[in-house]
Order: structure tokens, then sequence, then C-alpha cells
């Protein structure tokens, strides 16, 4: 039976219940691929409900081509713009048809109606909304990715990794199965978003019965001294003690690095050593994420050139063979790991244990 232990959350309240569940250490382990499928905006500049480009998305073949090539079906999380324009959403419809990718949601607040709020960086996390506006967008969201692809989407990212305090509860009122939205290691409080330095990388169960699964999105500190990784980087980020640069001393020597498994911002090498550190942690369930307006150079920080393209691509192919070969590891859709999950939780024996 699956290993469970309760788990509590400050970002979490309310009558929601929690539960963690992994996989046996006897399993391969298992990578979803997320695509958070956004539209183009300056990432420095402040927010703007007209920056509703999706120009990229002809450019999206790219990355779809390398993830069948290596038969990873990906998910991508769509986004406002992406679905309310068929420039957007047309160029998945043929992968999304055949079954070779999946689609979620992935709400920026920003751009989603009902545009009631101030665009700031608080608002801009979906979390920091009252409740009522917050469930409105993702409503909103819902019927447009099933007006335009004909698909009621089941797993959710928030814009930004913004999770709130009461995003559970609205997920499972709409009928929503799977939640990708932590980002362990991040601290995003600085700017009034959520900090999830000491946030878990294991997934969970949670919601009144239990049947929302919570796959946050894989990133930890890694080091002979992660065990103190969130109090030493915010130690280290701090005023005077920053001017002297220990984080990059500390991540050159390394005792402590923050990574996060991606392709944008990370080389090879960091990847690798994240998912071997993990693995030896007991970690068997991986989520990697990007987002979709890098398959063409000027819309990330990213990719910025033709070459900048190049390089991402090729990290993200050999990071996928990596995974594949030195691990047994096997490529699955956040469906398919829930599937597999519930499978051993409501196996001999019944309910998940506390």
């Amino acid at each position: 039976m699956i290993a469970v232990e309760p788990r509590t959350d400050p970002l979490n309240e309310g009558p929601s219940r929690h539960q963690y569940c992994d996989l046996p250490q006897t399993a391969p382990p298992a990578l979803v691929a997320v695509v958070d499928t956004e539209e183009e905006f300056d990432w420095a500049a402040p927010f703007d409900r007209s920056h509703t480009a999706v120009s990229h998305m002809a450019a999206i073949h790219r990355l779809q081509d390398l993830f069948e090539t290596l038969g990873v079906i990906p998910s991508y999380l769509l986004s406002y713009p992406i679905v309310a324009q068929e420039s957007g959403f047309r160029a998945l419809e043929p992968y999304v048809g055949a079954g070779r990718a999946a689609v979620g949601a992935h709400l920026n607040a920003w751009t989603t109606p009902p545009h009631r709020e101030p665009i700031n960086r608080v608002n801009s996390y979906p979390g920091n909304l009252p409740r009522e506006l917050e469930a409105a967008k993702l409503a909103a969201l819902c019927q447009q990715i099933e007006r335009s692809l004909g698909i009621r989407p089941l797993v959710y990212k928030a814009g930004r990794y913004g999770k709130g305090p009461t995003t559970e509860a609205i997920l499972e009122e709409q009928g929503f199965e799977i939640d990708l939205s932590p980002a362990p290691g991040m601290d995003f409080s600085g700017e009034g978003g959520p900090d999830y330095t000491r946030h878990s990388t294991r997934p969970f169960l949670f919601g009144r019965e239990r049947r929302l699964l919570c796959l946050p999105t894989t990133g930890a500190f890694v080091g002979r001294l992660h065990p103190f990784g969130p109090l030493l980087h915010s130690l280290m980020e701090q005023g005077g003690i920053a001017r002297l640069r220990p984080l990059a001393i500390a991540s050159r020597l390394r005792l402590l690095e923050r990574i996060r498994l991606t392709p944008e911002g990370h080389t090879l090498a960091e990847m690798k050593r994240l998912t071997r550190a993990l693995l030896a942690r007991g970690q068997r369930t991986f989520v990697l994420s990007l987002h979709s307006p890098s398959v063409a150079p000027g819309h990330t920080p990213y990719v910025r050139t033709d070459a900048d393209l190049a390089a991402l691509l090729h990290r993200l192919r050999e990071y996928l063979r990596f995974f594949r070969d030195e691990f047994r590891g096997r490529f699955v859709t956040p469906q398919a790991l829930k599937a597999e999950l519930e499978q051993r939780a409501d196996g001999p024996g019944g309910r998940p244990i506390d």
C-alpha cells in the first residue's frame, strides 16, 4: 500500500485534508512534462491586459516534435489568450485530438476575465484575489477551453505559481483533479506571492475526500548544506551580506544550490544534479516545466536568439534521454500518474490511511 502521512501547509486552510502519497522505492521514477502555454509579454515590464499576442504558437511543433521523438506526451496548460484566439489553440488541435498531447488550465489573472481587480504585482498571483473573483476567472478560463477545444480541463497550474488560501477549495468545487501550482524552493513573498521555500517536492492528496492530487513542480535545494537551504538562502540574500555574493560562492563550491527542473535558466548538469539528489532522498515523481513562448526567440528571458533556442532544445532533449536511460525513468501524463497513485492507495485495505 502507498506510504502516506498527514501534512499541513499554511497555504491551505479550511476543511481540505492533505495526505502525502509516494510511489514505492522499487518503482521506476516517473516524469511529467508540463508546458505553461501562455501569451507573450515582457517579463520585466508592468503587467498589461492588452499584451495577448500568441504568435509563437506557430512554432510549437518544435517542442511537440522533440517530445514525440522521445515518447513523451506533454501537458499544455492553457492561458485565456491562447484559447481565445484561433492562432493560439488551433496549433494544438492535431496533437490533442490524436492523444499526442494533453491540456489543462493556466490562470494568468491579469489577462483572464472578469477584469474587476487593479493590475499590479500582488494581484498577478491569482490566489491573492478575493475568493469569488479567483473562482470566476478560473470558471471563465475553463469555459473558453471547452468552447475552443471541446475539453473540460482537469489539471491546473496557477499563473506565477500563485496559489492562495482558498485555491484548493475552488479547484475541488470546479471539478479539477490535479494541481501543479507549488514551486518548492522558491519564494515570491517579496512581491506579495507565496513562499514555497519549505514546501515539499512530494505529491499529496487533498480535498474533502482526498481525491485531488497536488504534483509540485520539481525544484529543491541541493548540496551538502541542503537541509538548511531555506534558512541559509534567506540569510545570504539580505543587505550587506548579499553584496559579497555568498549564494554564487556556495553554488560554485556545491555547498548549496537552488535548482529547478527546467531547461530555462538551468544547465543540463544542474538538472542532472537535482535529479540525482532527489532520487537519493527517495523522490520518485518529477515535474519538468517550461514556457511555450520560449519556442521562438524574443519572447522570454531564456531565449533571445536562435542560438539560445537551439541550446534550450538540446538541454531538454538530453535531459529526457538522461532520465530515461540512467534511471529507467518513464514519462507519464498527470492523469496517468494520479491513476497509478490512486490504485495503490485504494488497493487491498481500501481508503488511504492516516
